[in-house]
């Protein structure tokens, strides 16, 4: 094609698209339905991943539950079946660990069937300075926070390509898109996690996989225990999120096939800003926000949470 007008193309195309997501911004988006769909979620017995079992619980769906806490999961399971979900099914799993992943998720397969809402949840944080972190620590984060993806979708996409139909998330963190002093080994692992997200997402569009949707949650801290202790220099401007709304905003963002979703708002803009300033420009907006210090006070959850 003529090179004048390819561009031509692409400008107006752009343009289009730029426009369509400025309504949407500002008019409430359609609500699909996920009856009948298989909703699996690791991390679910405790925090962002109970409260997204409970989300799930009053829309038809049959929920599966992993987390390395088996009694967690467990109470998990018990406060959805309250809620009236209709099929609830708990396993013990360690995403950490290549092949129990694929142990666990063939017991699912024969037991419940083909996964088709895939919500990688699971994740750990050291809170060390890298130079003090212990290499097996380091490791672990690597695995829990990005190697589980692998694993996972090495487990489960098989059957949604088959059909072409299924939905990905990718529960990933600000510090996914921008570094954090004192977070070397979780930022790297977050960076490593939304960019596999967005690389499988184009590897699906390019082989005509239209049916399979993908959403990239990128959240500020969390109020869940994880990041107990840290703080924000402008909670007005990057407040502390709490774990109800967020939990409900990805829902949401599932639902209406949003494929990014950063929380709270003000991300976009800092992310935008990241993408052009100059890196002294950055360091200085950096330091307005408290980013050299937000783990100062990093407590976490005990060792028996995470």
């Amino acid at each position: 094609m003529n090179f004048i007008l390819e561009t031509l193309r692409v400008l107006v195309l752009s343009v289009c698209c730029m426009l369509e997501a400025f309504v949407k911004f500002f008019l409430p988006a359609g609500r699909k339905s996920v009856a009948g769909e298989t909703v699996l979620i690791t991390g679910a017995g405790s925090g962002i991943g109970r409260l997204m079992a409970l989300e799930f619980a009053g829309m038809d769906v049959r929920l599966v539950l992993w987390d390395i806490n088996p009694e967690g999961v467990k109470e998990t399971a018990r406060a959805v079946k309250e809620r009236g979900a209709r099929s609830v099914h708990c396993y013990r799993a360690d995403c950490s660990d290549r092949d129990e992943v694929y142990r666990v998720a063939e017991q699912v397969k024969q037991e419940v069937g083909d996964v088709t809402i895939l919500i990688n949840n699971a994740g750990i944080v050291t809170g060390k300075k890298f130079m003090d972190s212990s290499d097996a620590l380091v490791e672990k984060t690597l695995r829990v926070n990005a190697m589980a993806h692998f694993w996972m979708y090495k487990a489960f996409l098989p059957a949604m390509t088959e059909k072409n139909h299924g939905h990905l998330v990718c529960i990933a963190s600000s510090a996914g898109l921008i570094g954090v002093n004192g977070l070397a080994d979780y930022c790297s692992s977050k960076f490593a996690a939304v960019g596999f997200a967005e690389s499988m997402a184009l590897e699906l569009m390019a082989s005509g996989k239209d049916g399979i949707r993908t959403t990239i949650v990128c959240p500020y801290f969390i109020n869940t225990g994880m990041f107990d202790g840290c703080s924000t220099k402008w909670p007005y401007l990057l407040p502390i999120l709490e774990p109800e709304y967020v939990a409900k905003k990805i829902i949401n963002g599932i639902l209406t096939d949003q494929t990014y979703l950063l929380m709270p708002r003000s991300l976009y803009f800092l992310v935008f800003l990241k993408s052009f300033l100059p890196f002294r420009a950055a360091i200085m907006l950096g330091v307005y926000f408290g980013a050299f210090n937000f783990m100062d006070s990093f407590k976490g959850r005990p060792k028996k949470d995470d």
